[in-house]
């Protein structure tokens, strides 16, 4: 076999690798909207936009994400496969859970507080999968390094909380639902993510990803 059409295998693998692990980010989304204690900015927002358009949640997250893609390339940010598929499939499949799952509405508290945290497991987990193919972060990763850049004097977490905030508050004003579980997430979230990538000893920040026009030359079996 040549080397090109290992290339291509290897693409190919890698993409069934990110939608493989959207699928499991995105089970970890249904749960911490099942918990029904509050959710994460972003989740948020997208339930506050469906409540006054005709849309569902899944395709009202996939509209914002594609808003927000073009504004990663307004920003001149490095977008790979993996954001584009992220930003068409990971709605979709978060719609999907919820409509598939079979039991009633939590009203549980504590079972919201555990489901909430289960849910960051696998929401690391997936996230986990999807960047192993080093084809990119998704489109709101890419807007907070994009406005990273721009407010360079400015702590990277300063900025990621005004963005969480600004995101939030939008989304509480469209109905969406805040509560216990919205602190949860914008505290917890990212420290359950640190202990999962401990224990399987992934560090993000040593991935090198691939551009779409770096795969595209791939696959046409160009040289890069």
């Amino acid at each position: 076999m040549d080397v090109g059409m290992m290339r291509k295998r290897l693409i190919i693998k890698q993409w069934i690798f990110i939608v493989l692990g959207l699928l499991v980010f995105s089970f970890g989304v249904h749960l911490t909207i099942f918990a029904n204690i509050g959710l994460a900015p972003w989740d948020c927002l997208g339930m506050g936009i469906a409540k006054h358009t005709p849309f569902n949640y899944g395709i009202s997250m996939t509209i914002m994400a594609l808003i927000i893609l073009c504004i990663d390339l307004a920003l001149k940010e490095r977008i790979g496969y993996g954001t584009i598929i992220d930003a068409l499939l990971t709605g979709n499949f978060v719609q999907m859970f919820n409509y598939i799952n079979p039991f009633p509405d939590n009203e549980n508290v504590w079972v919201g507080i555990v489901l909430m945290l289960v849910g960051f497991v696998f929401m690391a987990l997936g996230m986990w999968i999807y960047m192993s193919a080093e084809q990119c972060c998704g489109p709101r990763d890419a807007l907070l390094v994009g406005l990273g850049k721009r407010f360079s004097g400015i702590p990277i977490g300063v900025v990621e909380i005004v963005l969480w905030a600004a995101v939030l508050l939008l989304g509480w004003l469209l109905g969406g639902p805040v509560g216990i579980g919205t602190l949860i997430s914008t505290f917890g979230a990212g420290l359950v993510m640190q202990f999962v990538y401990t224990l399987i000893k992934f560090e993000p920040r040593e991935i090198k990803h691939k551009g779409v026009m770096e795969v595209t030359r791939m696959m046409l079996g160009k040289n890069v």
